[in-house]
């Protein structure tokens, strides 16, 4: 059974399943995020929807390489949790399938191409406390060394 984190489903509500591929990235201790800026300022592990047609690890590396400008390597899947939510990107209500992973940032080719991305580096017990959801953040504090 996967966890589920945040409010549960409306009674009544018609939900999008959204499948996506997220990543935990350490590098010398930090841990590699993605802050957003819309519909809402937050910090995010990298990562996003899987396109039709698309594998999750193929998604992986090109949502992490757009989101923070860096290829990973050795993604190893860590589990998942759905969360539902309203995209207002979207104009969507979403059933979120997050698929975690753990891999390493090996080489910054640039910025973030996604608008309104940036990429930080934060320290993982502080990482564990800032993300925007619940289930980013129970990852983190699980298997993120030092969170």
């Amino acid at each position: 059974m996967t966890e589920r984190f945040g409010p549960p489903p409306e009674p009544g509500r018609r939900y999008t399943l959204r499948a996506g591929a997220y990543a935990i990235l350490e590098r010398g201790g930090d841990l590699l995020l993605t802050h957003q800026e819309e519909p809402w300022p937050e910090f995010q592990l990298p990562g996003g929807g899987i396109d039709p047609g698309e594998s999750p690890l193929a998604a992986l590396h090109r949502e992490v390489l757009e989101e923070t400008g860096w290829r990973i390597a050795t993604p190893r899947r860590l589990g998942a949790f759905r969360r539902f939510t309203y995209m207002p990107e979207y104009a969507l209500w979403a059933e979120k399938l997050c698929i975690v992973y753990a891999a390493r940032p090996v080489l910054q080719l640039g910025p973030p191409s996604e608008a309104g991305h940036s990429a930080v580096w934060m320290a993982p017990e502080l990482a564990a406390r800032q993300l925007g959801n619940g289930g980013d953040r129970a990852f983190v504090a699980r298997h993120a060394p030092g969170a």
